[in-house]
C-alpha cells in the first residue's frame, strides 16, 4: 500500500481486508519456512568449507527464497492475492529446498528421509517406479537403523531420492491446479446462471404476456362456469373460455417471474446453508466450498421458474391448475430447494477434489535439530 492511499479513509482497513482474504495464514505460512530454509542455508555455509558446485546450489536456493517472497508480497503487485501465489511461492520453496538437499553429505540428510518418504508416498502412486525405488531405499535405511549401523548411501541413491521428492511435489501441484481450474470452473457456471436468471426477469418485465406463468383452475361454482386466472401476483376470478389465452395473458404481471424467481433464490440459501453440516473445511486457498455454495443460489432461482413451467405444461399430471397464488408460491419453494438434486453431483465432485490436495510438504523439520558440525 502506498502512501497515497493509506492517507484516503479507510484505505489501511481495506488493505487489511484485503490481505485476509488472500489467504494471509497461508502466506505467513511460507514465509516462515523461507526464513527457517534461509537459516539452514547459512548453517550450511557456515559449517564447513563447502566446494565450488555445493556452493553454487546454495547461491541458486537463496535466489529461489528471494523469489518466493516477492511472489506472496502483495504490496509489490496489484493482482488480487489468490491462490495462486500460494502455490507460485511454495514452487519456489521446494525447489531452494531440493537445492539444498543435494549439498548435503548422507550423514546430514539422514534425518530428512523420514519426511521424504512420506512425501513420495502421499503424492505418488503405488505403480510408480521412483516411489518403488524409494521404499526399498526406505526399507533398507530402516533395517540399518533397528541393527544401530550407519545409513551408507551413495550418491546415486541420493539423487534418486531427491528425484522422486521432485516428482511427488510434481504431483501436488498437479492436485492443487486440478483444484484451482475446478474453482474457476464452478465461479463462471455461478456467474453464467445468475446472469441468466437476471435475463429472465428482465425479458418477462418487459414482455409479461409472451409466457405467462400463470394457471387456469376452474372457477368457482358461484360463478356458474368458466375458469379462473391465477398468477404469482395476480389472480382473475373467471375468465371465459373462449379468448381463455389472451385473458391470461391480460392477467400476468411484470413481476411474476422476479417474485418466483426471488423465493427459488431464498430457498436455495436455506438448502446451501443446510448443506454446510457435511463441509470440513478445507486448509487450501481455492475457496471450493464457498463457491459451491453460491451455485445454489441462481441455480435455486432458475430450477423454481422451469419447475413452474412444467406444471404449467401439464408435466405434472394432477398438478397442472393450481388454485391460488399461495400455491405458486409454495411450489416455487419446493422447486428452489430441488436444486440440490443437481447440485448435489458437484458437491461430491468438490469434495473429491479437495480430498485430493493433501496439504504442500514442509521442510523436515529434523534438520533443524541436526546441524552440522563446525571443523
Amino acid at each position: 500500500m502506498d502512501e497515497r492511499s493509506a492517507r484516503r479513509p479507510f484505505a489501511a482497513r481495506f488493505h487489511e481486508w484485503r490481505r485476509e482474504r488472500g489467504s494471509w495464514t497461508l502466506c505467513e505460512q511460507l514465509r516462515s519456512h523461507a526464513r527457517e530454509l534461509d537459516s539452514l542455508i547459512e548453517a550450511r555455509e557456515a559449517s564447513a568449507p563447502t566446494s565450488a558446485e555445493h556452493a553454487k546450489l546454495l547461491q541458486s536456493a537463496r535466489g529461489e527464497l528471494r523469489r518466493a517472497e516477492s511472489v506472496i508480497d502483495f504490496g509489490t503487485h496489484r493482482r488480487s492475492p489468490r491462490a495462486s501465489h500460494v502455490t507460485a511461492a511454495q514452487l519456489h520453496i521446494n525447489s531452494a529446498l531440493s537445492l539444498w538437499l543435494r549439498t548435503l553429505p548422507a550423514k546430514e540428510l539422514e534425518p530428512c528421509l523420514p519426511g521424504i518418504f512420506a512425501a513420495v508416498r502421499l503424492h505418488l502412486s503405488a505403480e510408480d517406479e521412483r516411489r518403488t525405488a524409494v521404499e526399498r531405499i526406505a526399507l533398507e535405511v530402516r533395517a540399518a537403523q533397528e541393527a544401530s549401523r550407519d545409513v551408507a548411501l551413495a550418491p546415486d541413491r541420493l539423487m534418486t531420492i531427491v528425484e522422486a521428492l521432485k516428482a511427488a511435489w510434481d504431483a501436488e501441484l498437479r492436485e492443487k491446479l486440478r483444484a484451482q481450474s475446478f474453482a474457476r470452473l464452478v465461479r463462471w457456471t455461478t456467474v453464467f446462471l445468475a446472469g441468466l436468471a437476471i435475463a429472465v426477469a428482465v425479458v418477462s418485465m418487459v414482455w409479461p404476456r409472451v409466457v405467462p406463468l400463470c394457471f387456469n383452475p376452474p372457477a368457482a361454482p358461484a360463478l356458474r362456469g368458466g375458469v379462473a386466472a391465477v398468477c404469482p401476483t395476480a389472480s382473475r376470478e373467471q375468465i371465459p373460455d373462449v379468448g381463455k389465452a389472451r385473458a391470461t395473458a391480460d392477467t400476468a404481471g411484470r413481476a411474476d417471474y422476479l417474485a418466483v424467481e426471488f423465493i427459488g433464490l431464498t430457498a436455495a440459501s436455506v438448502a446451501a446453508a443446510a448443506a454446510l453440516r457435511k463441509v470440513r473445511g478445507t486448509s487450501t486457498a481455492f475457496g471450493i466450498p464457498v463457491a459451491l455454495a453460491l451455485l445454489k443460489l441462481p441455480t435455486g432461482a432458475l430450477t423454481a421458474v422451469l419447475g413452474l413451467l412444467l406444471m404449467r405444461g401439464g408435466f405434472i399430471p394432477g398438478l397442472s391448475a393450481l388454485d391460488s397464488a399461495g400455491q405458486i408460491i409454495a411450489w416455487a419453494v419446493v422447486f428452489g430447494y430441488s436444486q440440490e438434486l443437481f447440485t448435489k453431483f458437484v458437491d461430491r465432485q468438490g469434495q473429491a477434489v479437495l480430498a485430493d490436495v493433501r496439504g504442500p510438504a514442509e521442510p523436515p523439520r529434523a534438520a533443524v535439530v541436526h546441524k552440522p558440525a563446525r571443523a
